[in-house]
């Protein structure tokens, strides 16, 4: 794809998609448990579906395998640490989803997720 607007909302578009699947569907109880936790299994497990959904999107839309790779293993490392962070503060507050406090929180971290989205898109245009 050499159009860079086309480029770039379709590789959006993919990625929002992904990441609809990602965080949305494809969770297993063992990535939901302990979220506070900074070594966590299923955390490495959940961020690692992030990078692979990523690469994958990347590919699609010609982004060099190098490049996308890279990426994809930022992508990794960056989702991995924002969810652990949103974990210790769920942990910290004890918030449920009948107050405000989680959905405040639940936002942020999708907010980090989406702008991490938009810095990627940046990065294979360059």
């Amino acid at each position: 794809m050499t159009d860079p607007v086309l480029l770039t909302l379709v590789l959006l578009f993919l990625l929002q998609i992904k990441h609809m699947f990602a965080d949305f569907y494809l969770q297993t109880p063992r990535m939901l448990r302990d979220r506070g936790v900074y070594l966590h299994v299923g955390r490495l497990q959940h961020a690692g579906l992030h990078g692979v959904g990523s690469l994958v999107a990347m590919v699609l839309v010609g982004v060099p395998v190098r490049l996308a790779l890279a990426v994809s293993v930022i992508e990794w490392v960056a989702h991995f640490h924002i969810d652990w962070v949103k974990g210790l503060w769920s942990d910290h507050t004890g918030h449920g989803p009948e107050e405000a406090g989680y959905w405040r929180a639940f936002g942020v971290d999708q907010t980090a997720h989406h702008l991490t989205y938009l810095v990627m898109v940046w990065a294979v245009l360059l």
